[in-house]
């Protein structure tokens, strides 16, 4: 009998691990590597990067490159954080060369953020091939615009290896960025959550805001847009140091604008991205006032921390941890914006908006527009601020509609 119950928890498990093989997704990267490695053979190759761009089993593309025969890979390029993942949010990135490859990486995060004729001197080819977070203010796509825009103006030719939006390819929201408010954590006007893989990103950029690179994207097999990241049967590798986890990739669309208030989001805790608070918040007051709002999807509880590092160091903070209940019915935007309509209501001495670049408020340029602050102040109900910004979206819907590769 005991043998019996072995054998069949034996086919059970072969079973999983035959449908977990099925399901699985094909990244770009292999599409290339298995059937098109013909686009790159012979080519000097440089490779924009970091510690997300490895395969299903967690090969790194950069191991991968340089070890295929036929395959010559001259530079690696840097985004922010580095090329291998370990650097915080907007600390300055070196040049160097790699200890691994002996390769020379250039940083796309230091002196420049865009690719120099230099450093392109033995590049035929610039391949991107990053882990992308689906949200406009993450600086990896402006990265691959202005490498786009480099490799235009150099003649080379630009291959993006297409990978999944974590958050999907269905949901769209936000407000879409207005040109006054270009800047690195957004370049161009698309809304804050815009549904699309790099690789039609990329397609969007080169034709909407005439790039006009000579631009390939090699698509993933087995991708569906209305896959979330955990569906892909694909490992998540952290995109950034505080983004650890696909958990917090849900939340940062919620808690990365509030971020660039005077509020911490706990950066520089075990949890990044799910806290909101600050030394001067009482956290049952704040959850009482959110509960009135009955906001779909979402569940708090009265939270206290202390960040290591970041805003409010060693403070301790007083507020909310936030958790999805339902990640179909959680709107990540609504809740940003009741909970920063509640924080300005009830604490308008203490709260401010925070820090400010190039005489503009951090904020501002995260949401791509200063009407988002501007409503709040004035009392405008969050739900009728979404609907502001529907036209807008509409628009945009259309525009995206074209360079939808997975229908």
């Amino acid at each position: 009998m005991f043998r019996v119950i072995l054998c069949f928890l034996a086919i059970i498990l072969v079973f999983s691990e035959m449908t977990l093989a099925n399901s699985r997704v094909r990244l770009g990267l292999e599409i290339l590597l298995d059937e098109k490695i013909d686009l790159i053979r012979g080519k000097r190759i440089g490779l924009i990067t970091n510690q997300t761009g490895v395969d299903s089993r967690l090969r790194s593309n950069i191991d991968i490159l340089y070890k295929t025969p036929g395959i010559r890979l001259t530079a690696l390029f840097a985004p922010e954080h580095g090329i291998r993942g370990e650097r915080m949010a907007g600390e300055y990135v070196k040049s160097y060369i790699d200890e691994e490859t002996n390769l020379p990486v250039y940083s796309l995060y230091g002196k420049t953020r865009k690719p120099t004729k230099d450093m392109l001197k033995d590049v035929d080819i610039l391949i991107f091939d990053i882990q992308d977070v689906g949200v406009r203010h993450y600086t990896y796509i402006s990265t691959m615009a202005l490498a786009m825009e480099s490799a235009k103006e150099n003649g080379i030719d630009f291959i993006v290896l297409d990978r999944p939006n974590p958050l999907g390819g269905m949901y769209v929201d936000g407000p879409i960025l207005e040109p006054e408010f270009s800047s690195f954590v957004g370049l161009y006007p698309i809304p804050n959550i815009y549904g699309m893989t790099v690789g039609e990103l990329a397609l969007l950029f080169n034709n909407e805001f005439r790039i006009s690179a000579k631009l390939m994207v090699i698509p993933m097999d087995g991708w569906k847009r209305s896959m979330r990241f955990d569906e892909t049967g694909l490992y998540w590798v952290i995109s950034s140091p505080n983004i650890p986890d696909f958990e917090t990739v849900l939340l940062y669309p919620c808690t990365g604008p509030i971020g660039d208030t005077y509020l911490s989001v706990g950066v520089g805790t075990t949890k990044p991205f799910h806290f909101v608070g600050a030394p001067y918040i009482n956290p049952n007051r704040l959850i009482e006032e959110l509960l009135k709002r009955k906001i779909k999807g979402v569940a708090f509880r009265p939270a206290y921390f202390i960040p290591r590092y970041s805003k409010f160091q060693n403070e301790v903070c007083k507020g909310i941890e936030i958790f999805i209940t339902n990640r179909d019915n959680f709107n990540p935007l609504e809740t940003c914006l009741n909970i920063l309509d509640i924080m300005y209501k009830l604490y308008r001495k203490d709260f401010n908006w925070g820090d400010r670049s190039n005489g503009k408020y951090l904020f501002d340029l995260s949401m791509g527009t200063d009407k988002v602050r501007k409503y709040i102040e004035a009392g405008i109900d969050p739900q009728e601020i979404m609907k502001i910004w529907k036209k807008d979206l509409e628009r945009f819907m259309m525009i995206r509609s074209k360079y939808l590769i997975y229908q």
